[in-house]
């Protein structure tokens, strides 16, 4: 049987890739955007769109209201935000404290706000899209303060969440999607979205409750944190 599948920030990169992946081998998505008018690709899936901003909660909730009688399988917390800086110059506190908003508290708001809805469904499986570059081990010289730091953020909330939820049979991984080339990754990046996707979406379908708290890159391979 097909499983349920929300993704937010899907309506490019990464996120889009996954909607349309999973459309088309037969899973129900639901696909979030901030404006779902202006994401013209996502709605020519075919899949159902709804309006999501991470960073609100106003905006959490009266998706939670739409979705009240719907059991999710599977949700994915892929939406984020950069914020560049090559160096201590040119740091932008706003800008860092947005990509925080986004980047670390807005998954873990929407995980909270969808607990009902998890708890419905048969796989209960939470993937956290984040990035090697919040991670010490991976740490490559001072670039994207505000970008490491948030996901850094993000990968200790997903150790968290994952021992809180594991006693209510919830997994949670964390998966890096590798250097793609998105727009937010750029034209040298290493990887296509369609071959990161496929990878992940094959890591994601073979989580199990042990792996939960686990780092992967997108091949599922362990990670150092």
């Amino acid at each position: 049987m097909a499983d349920q599948y929300l993704i937010t920030g899907a309506n490019r990169g990464l996120g889009l890739e996954m909607a349309r992946a999973l459309h088309a081998r037969g899973d129900r998505v639901i696909a979030t955007a901030r404006d779902p008018h202006a994401a013209k690709e996502l709605n020519a899936l075919g899949v159902r769109v709804e309006a999501l901003d991470v960073a609100s909660d106003k905006s959490v909730a009266a998706l939670v209201r739409r979705l009240e009688n719907t059991a999710l399988d599977v949700l994915i917390n892929n939406a984020g935000r950069q914020a560049r800086a090559t160096g201590i110059e040119e740091v932008d506190g706003a800008e860092m404290a947005r990509a925080f908003e986004i980047n670390a508290i807005g998954p873990l708001r929407v995980t909270r706000a969808m607990l009902p809805r998890l708890k419905a469904g048969k796989r209960k499986l939470v993937v956290h899209i984040t990035s090697k570059m919040g991670t010490f081990a991976q740490y490559s010289g001072p670039v994207d303060h505000g970008y490491r730091a948030s996901k850094a953020a993000l990968n200790m909330l997903h150790r968290c969440m994952s021992d809180d939820l594991e006693p209510r049979g919830i997994t949670c991984v964390a998966i890096h999607p590798g250097w793609v080339r998105t727009d937010m990754g750029g034209r040298d990046a290493t990887l296509s979205a369609q071959e990161s996707v496929a990878a992940m979406l094959n890591a994601m379908d073979r989580a199990k409750i042990e792996d939960t708290g686990a780092l992967w890159d997108h091949e599922g391979q362990a990670l150092g944190w």
